[in-house]
């Protein structure tokens, strides 16, 4: 168990969850190149009873760029491919996605400039307690809710160039 404001740095934080995805370099098909749907997103050892999770680019210009954020997703060992792009997705069981960098709600899939390989970082974290966060709230404002709550960290990444 990890509280939150012992610090939010993922590459020196110890690993509750395991995370995986079906890969290690995104398919087309969850990018801007192809359908841009987001992808199945495996989670291991999480005793809490609520998920939160932020994908980001921490190689765009406006560091980190954030491709999908959503709390208060009642634990499972999966997250489906094909999430909904609205505030309250039925794929995720009233769970409440937030806005992307541009203003999105929902996936947004890498698409770095021409030539540039990016990473993209899954953070996942499971928590007890609802975080009673808007629909459309941003990065910023879920890091802070969750900087009052105890809870379990895990995290993978994928690269993407086009």
């Amino acid at each position: 168990m990890v509280l939150v404001s012992d610090r939010m740095n993922s590459e020196t934080r110890h690993q509750d969850l395991k995370i995986s995805i079906d890969f290690q370099y995104f398919p087309n098909k969850y990018t801007c190149k192809g359908e841009d749907i987001s992808p199945r997103i495996s989670i291991e050892g999480a005793e809490r009873k609520l998920l939160a999770m932020i994908l980001e680019d921490h190689d765009a210009p406006d560091k980190p760029y954030v491709h999908w954020l959503f709390w208060d997703l009642p634990t499972r060992s999966e997250i489906p491919e094909n999430v909904s792009k609205v505030d309250k997705p039925q794929e995720l069981d009233g769970a409440i996605q937030g806005s992307t960098t541009s203003g999105a709600i929902g996936y947004e899939g890498p698409c770095p400039p021409r030539g540039e390989t990016h990473k993209y970082e899954f953070k996942v974290y499971s928590y007890d307690r609802p975080l009673n966060l808007k629909p459309g709230a941003n990065r910023e404002e879920l890091l802070k809710v969750l900087e009052s709550v105890s809870y379990e960290y895990g995290h993978t990444s994928a690269d993407f160039s086009r």
